[in-house]
């Protein structure tokens, strides 16, 4: 007995493999173009009302950092580095989520693991 496809899916399967070819090649295209824009992109976030500030890129490079005088204390040391520490980590987040989110939109949220991402993340 020989099976029977639905109509619209049989005799052109080389069609079919050649449009998903393109849509995977856009999709590569358009994530390479989104990386290059995100890795651009600068993100900043501030801990103790404002008394540090930390900028990374999109690299997830720390490019600044800076901290009021009126919080370097000599003998509160610790204090200065759990305010760095949380600007640090909250810029990272932020940039680390736009990436997500990024992709997603692309991907049509198909989760392509590490396949296509080039090292992102």
């Amino acid at each position: 007995m020989k099976a029977r496809l639905p109509q619209g899916y049989g005799g052109s399967g080389a069609g079919n493999l050649q449009q998903l070819a393109r849509q995977a090649q856009k999709m590569q295209d358009d994530m390479a173009q989104a990386t290059e824009e995100l890795n651009a992109k600068e993100y900043s976030a501030t801990a103790g009302g404002g008394a540090v500030k930390v900028t990374v890129t999109g690299e997830l490079l720390i490019k600044n950092i800076e901290i009021s005088p009126e919080v370097v204390d000599p003998e509160d040391v610790e204090m200065l580095s759990d305010l760095v520490m949380a600007s640090v980590n909250e810029a990272l987040r932020m940039a680390n989520t736009d990436k997500e989110e990024t992709m997603e939109k692309i991907s049509g949220g198909l989760n392509l693991g590490s396949m296509g991402m080039g090292g992102l993340f």
